[in-house]
């Protein structure tokens, strides 16, 4: 994965202190971990498309989640930023290999595509069980304090 999935992430999860009638720039958001503000508009805005963010322009402009935080969960992030194709993509090498048989279907006999296939589904499952509302509920308990701070670096 790209670093953009680690900074949509949390940018989603410091939205989720703001209040919901509030937008945060991406110059905000960005500057809270010292990020390039034009790299991390574009993952704001492959969320934005995802509806996971919603997008104001204007004077009092920026982002917002655009969704409750238990229907975001870290696979939809992942998407959004990266797409839906698997991690592994099998090219079918058996098929030119000794005993190769172009008429056989590697991606589903082959072994080695059906473990990788296996750990990318495991992988998923795990991302679509967690939520947004999950992290945040955690980091909560653990850093009592990080709520208030991200909300005062944020929204003046």
């Amino acid at each position: 994965m790209n670093e953009g999935v680690e900074w949509a992430l949390h940018s989603c999860l410091n939205l989720s202190w703001v209040e919901p009638d509030r937008a945060v720039t991406a110059a905000k958001l960005a500057a809270f971990y010292n990020l390039p503000t034009a790299y991390l508009n574009k993952q704001l805005q492959a969320l934005a498309r995802a509806g996971i963010l919603s997008s104001t322009s204007g004077p009092k402009g920026g982002f917002r989640l655009a969704r409750a935080l238990d229907a975001i969960t870290l696979l939809d992030v992942v998407i959004a930023i990266e797409g839906a194709d698997e991690a592994f993509r099998c090219t079918e090498i058996l098929k030119d290999g000794p005993g190769g048989d172009p008429t056989v279907d590697y991606r589903e006999t082959c072994v080695l595509s059906q473990a990788m296939r296996s750990a990318d589904l495991a992988w998923r499952r795990e991302l679509a069980a967690r939520t947004i509302a999950d992290i945040r509920a955690t980091v909560e308990a653990r850093f009592p304090g990080t709520p208030e701070r991200t909300r005062d670096a944020l929204v003046p």
